[in-house]
């Protein structure tokens, strides 16, 4: 029997239209400055943690292979057909932001739009929904408290 978190995946994803409106807004609005250019990035950040988090949890609770890198978690979920070839492609190159945004902050381009602002909401929402499609073909419908945590 797996042990999949169901309750802290569904934490997670429940961030997903917030980062998604985030980024659709700020796609929306750009001017090149600092409050966007702050919000653009707070947006992939989170992002990234959302869909490491939620894989890391499936690695865990399905009991995949090991994952090595940020990189690795989302191959993982791809080669266990958690999402389509679409949403991984676009999600590789998510996760490659992350140490730009988490240790090169400094040197981060708050004035550019990144490409990824503009696709990613649509593939956040893909996700969301691929893996909740995922989660439930693999345990059945969620019955409630099955799968809490305590974190």
């Amino acid at each position: 029997m797996y042990y999949v978190n169901r309750e802290q995946i569904a934490r997670r994803l429940d961030a997903v239209p917030e980062v998604a409106e985030g980024l659709r807004q700020a796609v929306k609005a750009w001017d090149s400055g600092l409050v966007l250019g702050m919000v653009q990035e707070r947006c992939l950040h989170l992002a990234i943690e959302i869909v490491t988090d939620v894989g890391s949890y499936l690695i865990d609770g399905f009991i995949m292979r090991d994952a090595s890198s940020y990189d690795d978690i989302i191959q993982i979920n791809y080669e266990e057909h958690v999402f389509d070839e679409s949403t991984y492609e676009v999600l590789r190159q998510l996760v490659t932001l992350r140490k730009p945004l988490v240790q090169d902050y400094y040197s981060w381009q708050r004035p550019v739009l990144h490409p990824l602002s503009v696709t990613l909401p649509d593939i956040l929402e893909k996700f969301s929904g691929q893996v909740s499609v995922y989660v439930e073909k693999e345990l059945g419908p969620f019955q409630g408290n099955e799968g809490q945590g305590t974190e």
